[in-house]
């Protein structure tokens, strides 16, 4: 069958673009070499969730008492019960996918694909044989993987990648969490809200680096609280593995530091699956792991194109989505608008959460912006009062000249949950003081950040 549309990988990139292809008319297939849903729905952001959504309900029957509730027994973190929810819930997903691609009639082929010139897939199933499947038009969504570094090399038992993370045997005792990007900085709060003692090492000067800087030094100082140690600025040289316990030689400010663990997250960042799809046969041109495309998705091969952690842009899920819609809408003849890589909101799903979009301080001052700075404390809302998690603020940034509203910081309970109004604000380049005219519910966490507007333009009421 020569189809009109062939998109390898079921990623959120992938299955999203598949999706969106049926819709329009296009005879669909996907090319999945292993579950469907991809990284994120099995191994990435659903059951990374599931996972912090037990470490929360832990904490907070751990501080039932807070909330004048009696808990006459121990409160008891079961680690392999937290991973079997995680487990059950990624399953789900994958069965959710399963059913929408069959209800959008798009056709589901296992096997490992490399692409080939003429507009051909190979398909090599489980058994070593090989198929070739015409399309016209080819999207690739292969995703990536955790990267390794070379003196922190993965052995999946005691050096560990985020998959193993999810699905230890049992709960260690210790662990050095290497990297406090959002993988990293989510695993140590997970681990180290049940029990685990966890040191978290960073290269940069702060945690969660690509944020504001007053949103990682506050994040830095709540881990503390929490009991995590946190060391910034340090290097891990060489770890030792021969014994019971992992050696961890880290090269700190104050000199060489050896921290002892059970176990070893290198949370590093990822690294692009480019290798062994026939790119290089095909003629598509890539920079460092990276496959060069416009702004369609288009590769400089007619025909192929490639969405997702494979090209350059945010490796976030909810990118490689809109990546794949606008890419199939130019395939079937329409005229999408490009994605405006400015307005793409970040999260971190740790205890404070982190959400954030556009601008960070520094960086508006860089462009040359004279800017207004609005923070509000959560410690001033009614709402995270009453919640009894006060931690963190939200942080605007507007254009001091034309009112463009810059960036959104946020920091707290569920701001993950929050950042869409600054999403949308930002899209439709609504100003201050109409978000200043907007009225938020109250009492409400999302309130906080119309005060932060108004503490902007010198109107705050309740700070």
């Amino acid at each position: 069958m020569n189809y009109d549309l062939i998109v390898i990988g079921s990623g959120p990139g992938g299955y999203v673009a598949a999706i969106r292809a049926s819709q329009l008319g296009l005879k669909t297939a996907v090319i999945e070499r292993a579950e469907l849903g991809g990284i994120c729905l099995n191994w990435g952001c659903i059951p990374t969730k599931a996972l912090l959504k037990s470490a929360q309900i832990f904490t907070y029957a751990s501080h039932a008492a807070d909330y004048g509730v009696k808990i006459e027994s121990e409160i008891i973190a079961d680690f392999n019960a937290i991973v079997k929810r995680s487990r059950g819930v990624a399953d789900t997903m994958s069965k959710g996918i399963q059913f929408l691609l069959k209800k959008n009639n798009i056709d589901v082929i296992q096997g490992s694909a490399k692409v080939k010139p003429g507009k051909l897939v190979e398909v090599t199933d489980n058994d070593g044989k090989a198929t070739d499947y015409p399309a016209n038009n080819i999207v690739i969504a292969t995703g990536a993987r955790s990267r390794e570094l070379p003196n922190l090399k993965q052995d999946g038992k005691k050096i560990i990648g985020y998959r193993e993370a999810m699905t230890l045997q049992k709960q260690p005792a210790s662990m050095v969490v290497v990297g406090s990007g959002a993988i990293g900085s989510e695993f140590a709060y997970f681990y180290n809200s049940i029990g685990t003692k966890v040191t978290l090492v960073e290269f940069m000067p702060n945690v969660v680096p690509i944020e504001d800087e007053e949103v990682s030094k506050q994040l830095e100082r709540s881990f503390k609280k929490q009991g995590m140690k946190v060391m910034l600025e340090s290097t891990v040289e060489s770890v030792d593995t021969s014994g019971d316990l992992c050696k961890v030689v880290i090269n700190t400010k104050k000199g060489e530091v050896i921290v002892e663990a059970e176990i070893v997250l290198s949370a590093v960042g990822i690294a692009t699956n480019l290798e062994g799809i026939g790119l290089e046969e095909t003629g598509i041109n890539t920079d460092k792991g990276k496959v060069i495309v416009d702004e369609y998705y288009r590769t400089n091969v007619e025909g192929y194109y490639a969405i997702g952690d494979i090209v350059h842009g945010p490796a976030l899920a909810h990118v490689a989505s809109h990546e794949g819609i606008i890419c199939v809408e130019k395939i079937a003849g329409h005229y999408p608008q490009p994605m405006d890589y400015g307005n793409v909101p970040g999260c971190t799903y740790t205890n404070p959460e982190i959400a954030s979009v556009g601008m960070t301080e520094k960086q508006a001052k860089e462009a040359g912006y004279e800017i207004l700075v609005g923070k509000f404390p959560f410690t001033a809302s009614g709402k995270a009062t009453a919640s009894g998690n006060r931690d963190g603020f939200v942080k605007v940034i507007f254009d001091a000249k034309y009112g463009e509203w810059l960036g959104c910081h946020l920091i707290g309970d569920n701001v993950t949950e929050m950042i869409a109004e600054a999403v949308v604000a930002r899209k439709l380049e609504t100003t201050g003081m109409e978000v200043l005219n907007s009225v938020h519910p109250h009492p409400t966490m999302s309130e906080a950040i119309m005060e932060a507007v108004a503490a902007a333009y010198g109107e705050v009421i309740h700070l």
